[in-house]
């Protein structure tokens, strides 16, 4: 009983620091309103203190978790690594502690994991994408907390959303194959039925193609799991027949690490006989070899922003207005695509 009576307090950490006990809660809570110098000495008071704050009486007692939720399809590649390292540092910044969890790309998972969230009391919710289950956007209406769809931009939204049009993205692929020659290119895609992202990519690269009087084979419309492993298997059987593709328009770059994989296994040149193109520009494009051709998105400057917008959200009293943002994507030419070799 002793140990826990002598456990320290606000009160001792204030008298540390020589502050007031309000300017500790404000450090604590609210740091951007506080002085950088100031900040320090409560900060080495907590940590000569060994105070920790009991997050569980704040929520108990109406106060705010200091949390923010993050559900995101995986955490195993790097598909979504700058956004979540960018989101987790501009939020811890603001006096925030990260929830992260991944939904493994199955909407039924993530709404048990929105729950969960939300059980734990978040005080905002980020997700990936648009494409959520009825019954995730039910609670999320139902609860009332700030949420924000992040990676998609969508001037229809239901939610706040701030992203890149995907559908410019898979645009941009194709009208680069296109520009340099090739007629003649596969799609190698994931499933597209509970991924707003790849299916806005796809459509709009197909209906590229169609609009330049290009049809693409069936066998040449792959669909391969975001798994660089998985992607080569599906790709060596694709470049390993007779006739076989000129370029290969990829749904991201993991699934484009995997097609340059293939295609070197295979003894193929690229680009000299193979173009490659990705989507995303995720950490390691630039450094393959050859390093991969692709479109840019802005993880980093997403995972802040959308973390700027729900800490603004969550200390605002009024809360935030529906809020849709638009990224710019670009393409970043490199060493993988090139034109077509003479027929």
């Amino acid at each position: 009983m002793k140990k826990q009576r002598d456990k320290a307090d606000i009160v001792s950490v204030a008298r540390l620091a020589g502050v007031s006990a309000a300017t500790v809660s404000r450090a604590l809570n609210h740091p951007q309103l506080v002085h950088p110098a100031t900040r320090k000495k409560i900060d080495l008071a907590i940590r000569k203190s060994g105070y920790i704050r009991n997050r569980a009486a704040q929520t108990i007692h109406g106060r705010r978790s200091a949390t923010i939720g993050l559900v995101v399809p995986t955490i195993a590649d790097v598909i979504f690594s700058e956004l979540i390292q960018a989101f987790n540092d501009a939020v811890s910044a603001r006096g925030f502690t990260l929830l992260l969890a991944a939904h493994g790309y199955d909407l039924a998972n993530e709404y048990a994991l929105v729950r969960k969230l939300l059980e734990h009391r978040v005080d905002a919710l980020a997700l990936i994408g648009l494409d959520h289950g009825a019954d995730t956007y039910r609670v999320l209406r139902e609860q009332g907390l700030p949420v924000l769809a992040v990676w998609n931009y969508d001037p229809a939204s239901m939610i706040s959303c701030l992203g890149v049009d995907n559908a410019e993205a898979g645009r941009i692929a194709a009208d680069h194959l296109l520009m340099l020659g090739h007629r003649r290119i596969a799609a190698i895609f994931p499933d597209t039925g509970e991924n707003d992202r790849a299916r806005l990519r796809r459509a709009a690269a197909m209906a590229a193609l169609q609009a330049a009087s290009i049809q693409t084979p069936e066998g040449w419309r792959v669909r391969t799991p975001y798994s660089t492993a998985q992607a080569k298997r599906a790709c060596l059987d694709l470049l390993a027949a007779a006739d076989r593709p000129t370029a290969l328009l990829c749904g991201n770059d993991v699934i484009a690490q995997g097609a340059l994989y293939a295609a070197l296994k295979l003894g193929l040149s690229v680009p000299r006989d193979l173009s490659i193109i990705g989507i995303g520009d995720f950490v390691g494009s630039a450094e393959l070899e050859p390093a991969l051709t692709t479109i840019r998105i802005p993880a980093r400057r997403i995972g802040a922003a959308a973390a700027e917008h729900l800490a603004d959200s969550v200390d605002s009293e009024a809360g935030q207005p529906l809020a849709r943002t638009r990224f710019d994507c670009e393409l970043i030419m490199r060493a993988t695509t090139a034109p077509p070799p003479p027929a």
